[in-house]
C-alpha cells in the first residue's frame, strides 16, 4: 500500500524540504504514489522546482474553504501534512485548512506545530500560543464521528530552526558577532530544518494497519537540536566550526526588531514568532532538549551546531578583503 500525500505551504522552507525529500530519496519515493503541494505562490521558484521533481502544484487561495475541500478530494490524497503557512492571517488560514481536511475525510494527518507553544503565555507570546489552539482542533477530529480525519494523527512540535541564525550572517561576516536577544544565561537547542523534514517524511510514509506506522500514530513528537547552548556557547561552536573568532552579543528587543526588519524578507508576522520565541529563551522556558522522537523514528543523530555552521560556512565567514575582524571579533558593529 502506497501513499498519496498532500503538503500545505509547499512554497515555504519546511514544506519545500519535506516534499523535496519525498520526491528525491529512494528510501521514500517508492512508498508514495503521488505528492500534491498547496502553494500560496504557485509561480514561485520553489513551486516550480517541486513541479519539475514530479509534484502536482495546487494554488492555495485562502478564504475559500468549500473549494479547498473539493481540491483535497480531487487530489486523491489519503494523507495531509499540514504546515501553517507564512501569512499575515496564519491562524485563520490554518483553521480553514484543518476544517477542510476534516470535511474531505482525509484519514491521515500530520500537523507541524511549534516547540515552546505549550509554555507560551497568551498575553506575552500570543502568536506562539495559537499553535496550541490549532493542535486542539487537529486532535478534536479524533473524537468526531462525522469525519475519518484524526483516525491516524501525529503532531510534531519543531524547535527553533538553526537556519534562523542565517539572519545574522551580515554581522557575523563583518564584525564576528551573533546579535541575538536571548539574554546571557539561558539556553536553547537549535534544530536543523532538514532534521525536522526528515522526521516528518518518516511519519508521512510509515505504514500501519490503521494508517501511519503504529509507532508514530497518535504521537506528540517534540523535535529540538541535540545541544543546549547559551548565546556565548553558540558563538563558541561557530568559532570552532569556522576557524575564526565569533562572539555573542545580547541585544535589546528594539534592536532585534531593527535587525530582523532590515535583514529578512519574511512577513512581519513571521518575525513576531521569532521575537516571541526569543522571549521564551530569556524566561528560561527553552532550557531542554528533546531528541528521542527523532532518534527513535529516523535512527539517526540530529545535526550538531558545529555541523550546521560548517554547512553554512560561506554565509558566516568574512569575505576576502571585506572583513572587519581578521579572525578577532570587533566590539562594535553597524546594523
Amino acid at each position: 500500500m502506497t501513499r498519496n500525500i498532500c503538503i500545505t505551504a509547499g512554497d515555504g522552507h519546511t514544506g519545500f524540504l519535506i516534499a523535496e525529500l519525498i520526491l528525491t530519496s529512494n528510501e521514500f519515493k517508492s512508498k508514495v504514489d503521488s505528492v500534491s503541494v498547496l502553494c500560496l505562490h504557485p509561480a514561485s521558484h520553489k513551486a516550480k522546482e517541486l513541479n519539475n521533481l514530479g509534484a502536482k502544484i495546487i494554488p492555495h487561495t485562502p478564504g475559500r474553504e468549500r473549494e479547498m475541500v473539493k481540491t483535497l478530494k480531487d487530489s486523491g490524497c489519503d494523507t495531509v501534512c499540514l504546515i501553517p503557512p507564512t501569512h499575515k492571517e496564519k491562524f485563520d488560514v490554518t483553521v480553514e485548512l484543518i476544517n477542510a481536511t476534516k470535511k474531505a475525510n482525509v484519514p491521515n494527518i500530520l500537523f507541524i506545530s511549534a516547540a515552546g507553544a505549550d509554555v507560551a503565555e497568551r498575553e506575552k507570546q500570543p502568536h506562539l500560543r495559537e499553535f496550541i489552539d490549532l493542535e486542539c482542533l487537529v486532535m478534536a477530529a479524533k473524537g468526531d464521528g462525522n469525519t475519518s480525519t484524526g483516525h491516524s494523527p501525529c503532531i510534531i512540535r519543531a524547535g527553533y530552526f538553526a537556519e534562523n541564525l542565517l539572519l545574522y550572517a551580515p554581522q557575523a561576516q563583518k564584525d564576528g558577532i551573533l546579535p541575538i536577544p536571548i539574554g546571557q544565561s539561558h539556553l536553547m537547542a537549535p534544530v536543523a530544518l532538514g532534521d525536522v523534514a526528515q522526521l516528518a517524511v518518516h511519519v508521512l510514509t510509515g505504514q500501519g494497519e490503521k494508517g501511519f506506522d503504529d509507532r508514530h500514530r497518535g504521537q506528540l513528537m517534540i523535535c529540538t537540536g541535540p545541544l543546549l547552548c547559551t548565546g556565548s556557547e553558540l558563538a563558541a561552536n561557530a568559532s570552532k566550526a569556522l576557524g575564526v573568532s565569533m562572539e555573542f552579543e545580547d541585544i535589546s528587543v528594539a534592536e532585534a526588531k531593527k535587525v530582523l526588519k532590515a535583514q529578512s524578507d519574511s512577513d512581519p508576522s513571521e518575525l513576531q514568532y521569532l521575537l516571541e520565541y526569543y522571549s521564551l529563551v530569556r524566561e528560561g522556558k527553552t532550557n531542554y532538549i528533546s531528541t528521542s522522537a527523532f532518534v527513535n523514528v529516523t535512527g539517526n543523530h540530529p545535526q550538531e551546531p558545529t555541523e550546521f555552521f560548517k554547512v553554512y560556512a560561506a554565509s558566516f565567514l568574512p569575505k576576502g578583503g571585506e572583513n572587519g575582524h581578521d579572525g578577532h571579533a570587533s566590539k562594535k558593529r553597524k546594523i
